[in-house]
């Protein structure tokens, strides 16, 4: 029996990493200007055959249409993977931000600082 996206989705918040349990302390419940995060999102595309097929994203502002990701040492191994997978994401209208898990962990100054940047971009272009 197979496990559903939002199954699978559920086991991943629940085995979250250090980095991503690490940031989602420091932007749970709006701690980040008040832009509510969800983590480990599940998102639903149509894929080239007109199937739909998901994603699950580590962090997810709806608000902004922001995804966050948390790269671990797999992704060196994946990057076609996650090139294609954020040009689909940009063709959506998602605005993507990846920080790895060093800087996730020893530079969080840094991360909050990019984020913040970001966040304030993206809500300067709505205005």
């Amino acid at each position: 029996m197979s496990v559903s996206i939002y199954e699978r989705a559920r086991q991943l918040r629940k085995n979250q990493t250090p980095p991503e349990s690490f940031f989602w302390r420091q932007v749970r419940k709006r701690k980040i200007l008040e832009c509510l995060f969800l983590r480990q999102y599940v998102i639903e595309y149509p894929d080239k055959l007109n199937k739909h097929s998901f994603f699950i994203v580590d962090f997810y502002c709806n608000e902004l249409r922001l995804i966050v990701e948390i790269d671990g040492e797999i992704h060196k191994y994946q990057i076609e993977e996650d090139k294609m997978r954020e040009s689909i994401l940009v063709e959506m209208n998602f605005t993507i931000i990846r920080f790895n898990n060093i800087e996730v962990l020893k530079n969080w100054d840094f991360v909050e600082s990019k984020l913040r940047e970001k966040i304030f971009e993206i809500r300067s272009l709505r205005d």
